[in-house]
């Protein structure tokens, strides 16, 4: 286990690498520059470029992105706040923790919903609960984001009047459910389908018949023998969801106006603040690496079968 945990750390450190280098190659490939506006001129873009490196080559500008990193310096944000630590901005300014508690709101309702429908699903295969569950998760699935956001915003938020149109900061539990719900619409369906697939495999395994033939009453083969080696392809999706959903669903955040980490990001890709689209980078892309280790590791803990040692790997 523990030559595996160090394998993973050595892989991650170089895909980490690979992001970083990708992202800030595209983003320079950008023509223009981050301090062009109407009423700038070619000097004050000129001073303005001198001031935050950026009139060096572009390999000196990213190893010196790169040797910050390692020292924990993640830059300062060129426009959206002016000479702020980018650190500072995603880790102190609550953008991240923001994010995280609409994120993990969502994955945790995602979970207790759609593992359960699934399960539900598999147990009523080919009758009208069945039918009715692969119609509502079919359609969760192939609805984009922002769709159900804004009809979620229209009518609960416009129309009736019932919740908050602007969460803001979520300092009550009513600007929760919205943006929680709309972020975990998705992930949801596409759990209950996952599950339902590989639930309907697993109640045809012999151990599933044998079960049954001992007596064991249908609910608990179900939810006790068959459920357990289902969860392997549920859990494998949870790794890089649960990194997505607590960076913050970026169209959700923007749609009910919370400040977290995913809106800033969008905004600072339209305002070109590179350190700042390059740290929101690096941190999703790290949260998704450790997700994914972690998953490896619960992969173990679901089926002893599963073996990490060094050959497996």
């Amino acid at each position: 286990m523990t030559s595996y945990i160090l394998k993973r750390i050595g892989s991650a450190l170089i895909t980490l690498f690979i992001v970083a280098a990708t992202t800030f190659f595209l983003m320079n490939a950008v023509p223009g520059s981050p301090f062009v506006t109407e009423k700038s001129t070619p000097e004050m873009v000129a001073r303005a470029e001198a001031k935050y490196g950026l009139d060096q080559p572009l390999v000196v500008q990213f190893y010196n992105y790169i040797k910050g990193y390692f020292v924990g310096d993640m830059g300062v944000s060129l426009k959206m706040q002016q000479d702020t630590s980018v650190a500072e901005i995603i880790f102190n300014q609550n953008k991240l923790a923001l994010s995280a508690r609409v994120g993990l709101y969502a994955l945790l309702f995602a979970v207790v919903l759609g593992i359960p429908f699934g399960c539900i699903a598999a147990y009523n295969r080919g009758n009208w609960i069945d039918g009715l569950l692969r119609v509502i998760t079919t359609i969760g699935v192939a609805i984009p984001g922002f769709v159900v956001a804004t009809t979620l915003l229209v009518l609960f938020g416009v129309q009736l009047n019932w919740l908050p149109v602007r969460s803001g900061s979520l300092e009550t539990a009513s600007a929760f459910i919205l943006p929680v719900f709309a972020l975990a619409f998705y992930p949801s369906c596409y759990i209950a389908k996952l599950t339902r697939a590989s639930m309907l495999d697993a109640i045809n395994q012999d151990y599933i018949r044998t079960a049954r033939a001992k007596g064991l009453k249908t609910g608990k083969v179900i939810f006790k023998h068959a459920l357990r080696n289902s969860l392997i392809p549920v859990i494998t999706y949870l790794g890089p969801l649960t990194a997505y959903i607590i960076t913050g669903g970026f169209v959700v955040e923007t749609t009910f106006s919370i400040p977290g980490l995913g809106k800033y990001f969008i905004s600072s890709i339209l305002n070109r603040d590179y350190p700042i689209i390059m740290g929101t980078t690096v941190v999703l892309a790290a949260l998704i690496i450790i997700m994914n280790l972690l998953v490896d590791i619960a992969y173990k803990l679901v089926d002893p079968r599963i073996s990490l040692s060094k050959g497996d790997v």
